[in-house]
């Protein structure tokens, strides 16, 4: 079985959610490809390889550091109608969003999408994918012989250890893109020392609760403690207290942390949507009825104007 891997990189930085790729437990004979559209690639192919790559499929353009589905999803269509995989992947990041569903038209083919389990069994990819806002979830099976898209929820698969012996074969895909129809103006990156909120191993959400921008410092200082992502529900984005990026939900971002600490949310099933596959869910809340403890393995029944400043004060 031939394995493509889309790998996505930011700032001259493989992504984590990209290497979790790389995790899933494949068959011994799998044939394990990647495929790397950047301008600066040395190290990034160094790491590529040290995960059992077999094949690096390397488009070097300055077009492509910067992502466009017009130009990626042009190159990337070269790459798979060459190779044919039995399989493409790809973290189902805000990129990977919209990436694959352009490859699955632009290829005619299945795209299952969002997933957070995958197996193989004979030969056929089995993947699972949450729906109905996560209350339930689907089995999905290909039953078409040709190439099948995934994309996987990051924080789905560990990172695997780094093997210094492999050797993989390099091979540099012509670009030769035609004039764009969409160009790049320019690129604004929010600054933050904190982890991205997609990728955090620990994620600390705040409610409306909070009341005002100036009160999510409480939740900020004990992120900061614990190397923590800060996230919103869609009523405190709404409210005005954080911006829209820091929301997760149906609506906002999907994460699946090993730690998410729900602050003064109530568990309404649009944020649930949006968290419902953390490993470890902690809430505190005031009122012990929220539906925010249904899904939690710990819960603190109390004030989270109280309890945060005590938890950030000890960890200190």
């Amino acid at each position: 079985m031939k394995i493509l891997i889309i790998v996505e990189q930011q700032n001259g930085q493989l992504l984590e959610s990209s290497l979790e790729l790389f995790g899933i437990p494949f068959s011994d004979d799998a044939e394990i490809h990647a495929a790397l559209l950047c301008n600066h690639s040395a190290a990034l192919v160094d790491t590529l390889i040290s995960h059992n790559v077999t094949t690096i499929h390397l488009a070097q353009d300055p077009a492509l550091d910067n992502y466009l589905a017009e130009s990626h999803a042009t190159v990337l269509t070269r790459v798979i109608e060459s190779e044919s995989p039995d399989v493409v992947l790809a973290a189902c990041t805000s990129v990977g969003r919209d990436l694959m569903p352009h490859l699955a038209v632009l290829l005619n083919v299945g795209l299952a999408s969002d997933c957070v389990s995958i197996s193989f069994e004979d030969g056929n990819l089995i993947a699972r994918r949450p729906l109905y806002a996560g209350k339930a979830s689907v089995e999905i099976e290909f039953i078409d012989q040709g190439t099948k898209l995934v994309s996987v929820r990051p924080k789905t698969f560990p990172i695997p250890k780094p093997n210094s012996g492999n050797a993989a074969e390099i091979e540099n895909v012509v670009v030769n893109l035609p004039n764009p129809k969409t160009v790049l103006k320019d690129c604004v990156v929010a600054e933050s020392k904190r982890p991205d909120l997609a990728e955090a191993a620990i994620v600390v959400s705040g409610g409306r609760s909070l009341g005002s921008v100036g009160n999510f410092k409480i939740i900020e200082e004990f992120a900061d403690q614990i190397g923590a992502a800060v996230g919103a529900s869609r009523a405190a984005v709404d409210s005005g207290y954080r911006p829209y990026q820091d929301q997760v939900g149906l609506t906002g971002k999907v994460v699946s942390p090993e730690v998410y600490i729900a602050c003064g949310i109530s568990g309404a099933i649009q944020h649930l949507a949006g968290m419902r596959t953390s490993k470890n869910v902690i809430a505190i809340n005031t009122d012990p009825n929220a539906p925010i403890f249904q899904i939690s393995d710990y819960g603190v029944v109390g004030d989270l104007f109280t309890i945060l400043p005590l938890l950030t004060q000890m960890l200190q």
